[in-house]
């Protein structure tokens, strides 16, 4: 990967400001080299010879351990990593083997018009309009009605709404124990279905670990502030998990631990018949 995404405004972003006032330029001069790094490996680094690389001394180490703190950076069986380059690598990929293909398909094409008089041209193929018959449930204007309102008549796949709603239940209980408000939680709309939807089609995150997030995300006085819905929990799941594997001692102790006898009946009875 030659280059990696950096946003023009992300010395706006609240941990990149938060590493700032910290550690001021030398943070940030470390961070991005960080950053330069795993972008050019494509891959996690292990840790002890990335900070051998970096020479990364008593005071850079404390800032590293705050990147990682803050989840600027995360470090997992000795390995560093960071999530949006790996995200943004694997796309990288993805847009590389598409077009690799384009350009065999197209050389392809050309091969078959060697010699004849008349060819069709390459190109791509017409849109075609979808038919607008037998649309699925999950076509309804569920995403406009609120989620607490939403019923299993109006989606496609109960078991997910279900859940949803659970979360929604955990976020305003987390809000009101922490004293904060809990308004636009409580006003959540149907696209809080989508999100757990996607988490378990399309990013297959296991029950096992949807689980382990949950419980941390009660339990972690940082986290319980800062998820407050479903799209938040599906952008840092990732980060969540880690975390809570990192901290997976502490899980079943009696301090604000969370057992999943409380988390009820509704999340046992669905999460029972998805994949494991």
């Amino acid at each position: 990967m030659k280059y990696y995404l950096h946003d023009s405004n992300s010395f706006q972003d609240e941990k990149i400001t938060e590493l700032f006032i910290k550690f001021g330029y030398e943070g940030l001069g470390l961070f991005y080299t960080i950053l330069e790094k795993l972008s050019f490996q494509e891959k996690p680094i292990k840790t002890k010879i990335l900070k051998n690389q970096l020479k990364v001394g008593k005071r850079l180490n404390r800032c590293w351990n705050f990147m990682e703190e803050i989840g600027l950076i995360s470090s997992i069986n000795d390995e560093t990593f960071n999530e949006n380059i790996l995200k943004f690598s694997e796309k990288y990929q993805i847009k590389k083997e598409k077009n690799r293909k384009k350009i065999s398909e197209w050389r392809d094409n050309q091969k078959n018009t060697k010699n004849v008089t008349g060819y069709e041209p390459v190109r791509n193929p017409p849109k075609v309009n979808k038919s607008k018959v037998n649309k699925s449930k999950d076509n309804k204007d569920y995403k406009k009605l609120l989620l607490s309102e939403l019923k299993n008549s109006d989606i496609k796949n109960s078991k997910y709404l279900e859940i949803a709603k659970s979360f929604q239940t955990l976020f305003i209980a987390n809000m009101k124990e922490i004293g904060l408000k809990n308004t636009s939680i409580e006003k959540a709309k149907g696209t809080w279905y989508d999100d757990i939807r996607l988490l378990i089609e399309v990013d297959n995150r296991e029950l096992s670990e949807i689980r382990e997030v949950w419980d941390f995300i009660k339990r972690d006085s940082f986290w319980k502030e800062n998820i407050r819905s479903t799209k938040k929990l599906r952008e840092k799941f990732e980060t969540l998990l880690i975390k809570s594997k990192k901290n997976g001692d502490h899980k079943n102790s009696n301090q604000q631990g969370a057992t999943w006898d409380e988390i009820g009946a509704i999340l046992e009875k669905h999460f029972g018949d998805l994949p494991d």
